[in-house]
């Protein structure tokens, strides 16, 4: 990766710091953005004493106009060789199943689903001008069947597994690689917030380190870990009342 420029969003949280620091190295640009600017220029810091130059950008991917000035600023003084849109956040229909907040659920859209495609938008096109680049797209394994739990964010991840698929299909040819990321349960702040059992649970690092590999290789769809992701394919493929059926029993209501 030496002499690589990467963008990495949401780099505040516990995947896009750990990856931050995977891939901080000497002679390696970090762009990260992140919400939060204390946090922010704490994990920058931690990046340059790696090595990497590291530039921060601290702003709400929802400002759409704000996030297309600053990808079309980053893009002419140099278009990322990666970018990892990770930003993302969860919502949940809460205790006692009432719903979830109108509010929560159309941020969880904005910014996992509508925030990415903005990005892929104002980035994609250099990239194909260019011939080269890599774009990465966090979706999860909740994409692959809707639990009772999150609605809102499994329509979101199900979206941009979707969308990262079609790319992938689409621009196969002109030297850009699109890669889906689907993680199922990594130690963080989001995932203790989200109802329900959380089995296989990995350390942000050992998914940081999953994911780089997974990236090198080019693989369609970098989901773990086994066998959780090889159980949620399942359901998707099952008929519904039986994935319904084996969510309750794993105590996957609402």
């Amino acid at each position: 990766m030496i002499g690589k420029c990467i963008l990495i969003t949401g780099a505040t949280g516990a995947i896009g710091e750990a990856l931050a620091c995977a891939y901080a190295a000497p002679g390696v640009m970090l762009h990260l953005h992140g919400r939060n600017l204390a946090k922010l220029n704490e994990v920058a810091e931690n990046c340059r004493k790696r090595g990497a130059s590291v530039v921060p950008q601290a702003l709400d991917v929802r400002d759409v106009p704000a996030l297309r000035g600053w990808l079309e600023r980053l893009c002419c003084d140099r278009v990322p060789d990666l970018m990892i849109v990770n930003a993302g956040m969860n919502t949940n229909v809460g205790p006692d199943g009432a719903g979830e907040p109108w509010s929560e659920a159309e941020a969880v859209l904005d910014i996992n689903l509508r925030a990415t495609m903005v990005m892929v938008d104002s980035v994609l096109p250099a990239m194909r001008r260019r011939g080269t680049g890599q774009i990465a797209l966090v979706s999860s394994l909740a994409a692959y069947y809707g639990l009772p739990m999150t609605p809102s964010y499994c329509a979101s991840k199900a979206g941009v597994k979707a969308y990262g698929e079609a790319l992938r299909g689409w621009v196969a040819d002109e030297g850009v690689r699109i890669n889906v990321i689907m993680p199922g349960y990594v130690e963080s702040t989001m995932c203790s917030e989200m109802p329900g059992p959380k089995p296989f649970l990995w350390q942000p690092e050992r998914a940081a380190r999953r994911i780089k590999r997974g990236l090198e290789r080019n693989e369609p769809r970098i989901s773990f870990p086994f066998p959780l992701n090889f159980g949620t394919w399942w359901l998707a493929v099952l008929p519904s009342g039986i994935s319904q059926f084996l969510l309750r029993v794993l105590n996957y209501r609402a």
